[in-house]
């Protein structure tokens, strides 16, 4: 089977203090736009199911190409990001480009967090022997189920696109292998 690891399109900013309880934002206008490119994307592909993070972000990636495939998003709370208690969302590519620490850090127990997320994704597999499944989540998730397949000691180590692809080729046998990491090509000319 084939799994389609998809990070969610870009969220809105929220700032540390502008709301009570975790920030959980939804797409900013060009986030909606990939969305929709993704859908227009995997329209041209056999997708046999959709599961999501529960985030908004995450849901709201999912929801044109659920549309757009008549078919039904399954979320799965295990799909969430490390951060989803997080009181403010600043998009980690800002961070970066601003120099601030955050944008590097990582989960408080980085182990368990990716114990979690490996197991969700397994039995998204377990559910979908023979199929192409997408799974639309978080950078965080895609980094920890990767770094998983790859066997590698660090659990994020890049940073996925934002409605990037990332396929992983998983056999009835139990063999996971990569067959592509953080594919943007449904966002040429978006700018």
């Amino acid at each position: 089977m084939e799994l389609a690891l998809i990070r969610h399109a870009l969220p809105v900013r929220i700032d540390e203090g502008t709301v009570d309880g975790p920030a959980d934002p939804p797409l900013a206008p060009v986030g909606r736009t990939q969305a929709e490119a993704l859908a227009d994307w995997l329209a041209a592909e056999q997708v046999d199911a959709i599961w999501s993070s529960p985030m908004r972000r995450a849901r709201e990636t999912a929801a044109p190409v659920a549309e757009r495939l008549g078919l039904e998003v399954h979320v799965d709370e295990r799909l969430a990001e490390y951060d989803r208690h997080a009181t403010s969302y600043v998009p980690i590519e800002e961070l970066k480009a601003a120099g601030d620490p955050r944008w590097n850090e990582l989960p408080e127990r980085p182990e368990e967090f990716q114990a979690h997320v490996v197991a969700a994704i397994e039995d998204v597999v377990a559910a979908h022997p023979g199929q192409r499944v997408a799974v639309v989540c978080h950078g965080g998730v895609v980094n920890a189920y990767v770094a998983h397949v790859l066997g590698l000691a660090e659990p994020i180590f890049f940073l996925p696109g934002y409605t990037s692809i990332s396929r992983v080729l998983a056999a009835g046998s139990g063999q996971r292998s990569i067959a592509t990491l953080n594919e943007t090509a449904h966002l040429r000319g978006l700018g």
